[in-house]
């Protein structure tokens, strides 16, 4: 009995992201985007955690009724896709009709994404952009670049989503793993200290942010290209 509260546990954390994508909308109506992005990065953690979590504690096996990979991709799509393109909607990055239109592109391609069986590659990273739209979303709100400067990133992702360019996955992904580890958790403290400060990071942050997301959209080509045959 203790092993299946313990799954049926997981299974609750995981479907808490669900509540945590509604409290960031919410908060997102009020503009309260500290909040916003506070809720989302809770989201990225317990996603993190909850799949290593029902491995120890064999949920699949003691609860063979339940498919945990269903809610867990509710749950994704909720907060990766859906939660950041109603920010592009609401924020103010863009003017109507395109922030609309940009938030409807994320929306559908974001949900195209999911169903594609070939998104992971051979050495476990992603094939194409792995819809980590939370992510990119939060940089534009830092950065708010100007709105042809948006759009025309919002479009280059949304196209990336389906071609065969390879995004790293920095806990699978082996070649160059320890340098992603390092650049993954220093971006992780950066994208933490920009919160704080009400998305306005001091510039040292703001610089080092930007390098340290550029290397992370851009190591999984690199270690595409020099892939050997």
């Amino acid at each position: 009995m203790p092993h299946v509260v313990g799954a049926l546990a997981v299974h609750l954390l995981t479907a808490s992201g669900a509540g945590l994508a509604l409290a960031a909308v919410v908060a997102a109506t009020q503009a309260s985007w500290q909040i916003v992005f506070l809720c989302l990065g809770i989201a990225f953690i317990v996603d993190g955690i909850d799949g290593p979590l029902a491995r120890r504690l064999q949920v699949r096996q003691r609860l063979k009724w339940f498919d945990g990979s269903a809610v867990d991709f509710v749950v994704d799509y909720t907060n990766y896709v859906f939660v950041p393109a109603y920010i592009l909607v609401a924020s103010g990055l863009l003017r109507e009709p395109l922030a609309t239109i940009c938030g409807f592109a994320v929306a559908v391609s974001g949900a195209l994404y999911f169903g594609d069986t070939r998104m992971k590659t051979s050495e476990s990273g992603f094939r194409g952009f792995p819809v980590v739209w939370n992510a990119v979303v939060y940089l534009l709100m830092i950065y708010q670049p100007s709105e042809f400067a948006t759009a025309g990133i919002v479009a280059v992702f949304v196209l990336l989503t389906f071609l065969p360019v390879e995004f790293v996955h920095p806990l699978r992904v082996v070649r160059w793993r320890p340098l992603t580890l390092i650049v993954t958790g220093l971006w992780a403290v950066l994208a933490f200290l920009a919160l704080v400060s009400d998305l306005r990071p001091e510039p040292a942050v703001a610089v080092t942010f930007l390098v340290a997301s550029f290397y992370l959209a851009v190591i999984g080509l690199v270690l595409q290209l020099t892939q050997r045959p």
